[in-house]
């Protein structure tokens, strides 16, 4: 076994799990509820260097990290000998965005000896495939309105607030934070013409926490009175594709993935 995999929330862990022929050994973060997968070994921050001791004696050489986490909060009665001599790296990644964070848990990780690799490197067949999925098809409006999302989510890098946005009728009504897509459509209220678009930020890492959407995507962006679900094609991770096509079909959602913007 060569293969960890730090699981987290969601279908996406087990998706990468049968990507491979090796059984990986699954890490997953206490009190987290796993789907479609067992933890072999728990862990919390506060014990992250015993973990990556751990996964050395167990002959690991790669590690993917797939599934939501939340940033957790630093219990200092908690950690241990193996992890006291993080803490300063812990510190500081808490106190930057999500994309700061992650850059210092994969370097982390490769300090340690370990390759980072993405679940789309493990499932290649998760990436977002260009054209229209369902029966619907983009219009002009969609497509301008593509485009003005896809810029918007560039423009708001720097800032690091999110890798989704609603776009209506040319105007941005919506930007992700860090609750993530569901809080933002949620809170989104009836919009008239409106697309949901996905897109990593400029600069991102590709190896961690590329967007994602699911099944569940198209009923909230239903619920929201959204006309479409817009991709990146080659950018996100698309969960279960034919269920997305299938409930975007139900929806009487367009289910597009732009290829060459």
């Amino acid at each position: 076994m060569t293969l960890a995999l730090i699981a987290g929330r969601g279908d996406l862990p087990a998706l990468v799990a049968k990507a491979v022929v090796t059984p990986p050994l699954i890490c997953g973060y206490e009190g987290i509820e796993l789907s479609g997968v067992e933890a072999d070994i728990s862990f919390r921050l506060e014990t992250l260097g015993t973990l990556l001791l751990d996964l050395g004696t167990r002959g690991v050489t790669q590690v993917c990290f797939a599934g939501g986490l939340d940033r957790p909060a630093l219990d200092p009665s908690k950690i241990d000998a193996e992890t006291a001599p993080l803490v300063p790296m812990f510190m500081g990644a808490l106190q930057q965005g999500d994309d700061g964070a992650l850059r210092v848990v994969v370097e982390l990780f490769e300090k340690t000896g370990f390759e980072v690799v993405g679940a789309h490197d493990v499932a290649p067949n998760l990436l977002a495939k260009g054209g229209v999925y369902g029966a619907e098809w983009p219009d002009a409006q969609m497509r301008n309105d593509a485009e003005i999302a896809a810029n918007h989510i560039l423009k708001m890098s720097p800032q690091d607030k999110g890798q989704a946005c609603v776009v209506a009728q040319g105007k941005v009504v919506a930007m992700e934070d860090a609750r993530g897509t569901d809080a933002m459509l949620g809170d989104l209220g009836k919009v008239t013409d409106g697309i949901l678009f996905k897109g990593p930020k400029e600069g991102q890492s590709r190896r961690i926490d590329l967007p994602t959407v699911g099944p569940e995507t198209f009923d909230a962006a239903h619920r929201a009175g959204l006309r479409g679900v817009v991709v990146d094609a080659g950018d996100v991770l698309v969960l279960h594709p034919k269920a997305c096509a299938e409930r975007a079909d139900a929806n009487g959602l367009v289910f597009w993935a732009r290829t060459g913007e």
